[in-house]
């Protein structure tokens, strides 16, 4: 080919480099000049064996192509068989050279002609075929975060047959092993090479005493049923909540936060993105007191005010969100992150998921790949997010007339389904004509991941008007015009007067 050069043997090997010119020999690598300047060669074989391409380095280690390298096997491919136990892959040309050295210029070693960028993805797709000829591809990349990251591609597309190679520090590369003069530890290094495992992938082997482990209860919630039907709130899963308008879903996360940072020291994040931040976080002070610290004439006095924020301050710290009409998710989950990060928060509750959907053309689109976010960061990070969602009109009675909430009525249910570990509903009938019935709601469990034995689960919550606190009630059967349980259909226990 016309546009090649022929150049001259490296008779004195590559001195600085510490490399023979028996190895030099052993690749054809070459030296000769370009342009006025003094280059090394390294030719580049098709799989028939012509010669097709050049990579010529010069002395300011910048490098040109002459050839066509698109039908080029890997640096080396020409002075080895096609098949084998095994072959080492470097970064680099003079990689090769050194690793083959190291072994006597006796088996396979090869480099790649792309470098480690983002085309290192088609390059090995590319010449798959070719590294298929061997039992076991050992990828000695450089130990920088681009090499790093090539071999992680490198090895997920090689498969089964990939090995990773570590060098030890402070090396970089195998040729500064070898200008050290310690070659031997190159030969240890291809011998230790790991079997490449994808990150997510684990042994069971591994989890050997964490399998042993007993299972235990998680936190508690506000509630002794619920606990029990859930064994309480454990880290990395997703909590989602739905209930028509004022049916007291806002109440229950402020008492659920309340619970958590009064019983259980927890920091939390909370994100309103329908209130201001002084009011959700009156709304929780309250909580504390038992008193509606939001509500001008419920009674409260500024001493009932400072004893809800020492008694806040006793606890754990939350972290309110002012969202500025900011509804977007990515910066919600920024915030999410720092929070996990720098204050070492485990908790948040989002009021609400639908706010953050709702500005977009493709509202369904959009709450699945928040969603997906979602399930992605509460096992990356190891927290809990317990968020409310709005739920669409059903066929029936209406969700503010009792009118049962099921997992369907959910806004974007399919992936909230999909995604979420527990699943509750919440049921009022604002507008009934008995008080007792007005004033019970029910909490039912639409879906229990953990171990299935709660979905359907329902238990009944009262609302003390004076104190602002949700309570575990009995059914509204059972419940007297006031909202208190009637005791005088109950028969006398034995005992009594």
């Amino acid at each position: 080919m016309t546009d090649l050069i022929i150049g001259e043997e490296c008779e004195q090997g590559l001195p600085t480099r510490k490399i023979t010119a028996a190895t030099c020999k052993a690749f054809n690598y070459r030296k000769s000049t370009f342009g006025g300047r003094p280059v090394q060669i390294a030719p580049y074989y098709n799989a028939d064996g012509q010669l097709v391409a050049q990579k010529l380095r010069f002395p300011d280690k910048t490098f040109m192509w002459l050839g066509d390298s698109k039908e080029a096997l890997p640096f080396g491919a020409q002075a080895w068989q096609k098949t084998g136990k095994k072959i080492v892959v470097t970064e680099g040309e003079i990689d090769a050279l050194t690793m083959s050295q190291a072994q006597g210029n006796k088996w396979p070693v090869v480099s790649i002609g792309c470098g480690a960028g983002a085309q290192i993805r088609k390059y090995f797709a590319s010449h798959k075929e070719y590294f298929n000829g061997f039992d076991e591809v050992i990828l000695m990349f450089d130990m920088d975060e681009p090499g790093r990251a090539a071999t992680k591609v490198a090895a997920e597309v090689l498969g089964a047959r990939a090995r990773v190679a570590e060098l030890p520090a402070p090396f970089k590369d195998a040729n500064e092993v070898l200008n050290a003069d310690k070659a031997d530890l190159l030969i240890d290094a291809m011998w230790r090479a790991k079997e490449y495992r994808p990150e997510g992938i684990v042994n069971m082997a591994d989890l050997k005493e964490a399998v042993k482990e007993r299972p235990s209860w998680g936190l508690s919630w506000p509630f002794e049923t619920l606990t029990g039907l859930t064994f309480g709130i454990r880290l990395g899963e997703l909590y989602a909540l739905g209930a028509g308008t004022g049916i007291g879903k806002t109440d229950f996360f402020a008492q659920t936060i309340m619970h958590l940072v009064k019983e259980h020291k927890m920091s939390v994040g909370v994100f309103s993105l329908e209130q201001q931040p002084s009011e959700t976080a009156t709304r929780i002070a309250g909580k504390f007191v038992k008193k509606n610290l939001h509500v001008p004439d419920s009674g409260w006095t500024e001493t009932d005010l400072d004893e809800a924020w020492a008694l806040l301050m006793q606890g754990g710290k939350v972290f309110l969100y002012d969202s500025f009409g900011n509804n977007e998710w990515e910066i919600i989950k920024e915030k999410i992150e720092y929070l996990s990060h720098a204050e070492g928060v485990k908790y948040f509750f989002l009021d609400h998921l639908t706010a953050l959907a709702a500005w977009q053309d493709d509202e369904r689109k959009a709450l699945e790949v928040i969603m997906s976010d979602m399930g992605s960061l509460v096992k990356k990070l190891n927290i809990t997010i317990f968020f409310i969602s709005h739920l669409a009109t059903p066929d029936g009675a209406s969700h503010e007339e009792g009118g049962r909430v099921t997992i369907r009525h959910f806004k974007g249910s399919r992936s909230i389904g999909f995604w979420c570990h527990y699943m509750f509903g919440m049921e009022r009938d604002q507008q009934h004509e008995k008080e007792n019935v007005r004033a019970i709601t029910t909490f039912r469990v639409l879906k229990d991941r953990y171990t299935g034995r709660s979905t359907g689960s329902t238990f009944y919550l009262g609302y003390d008007h004076q104190t602002g606190m949700l309570y575990e009630s009995a059914p509204p059967s059972e419940v007297g015009s006031a909202g208190f349980k009637d005791e005088s259909k109950e028969k006398p226990q034995e005992g009594s007067f």
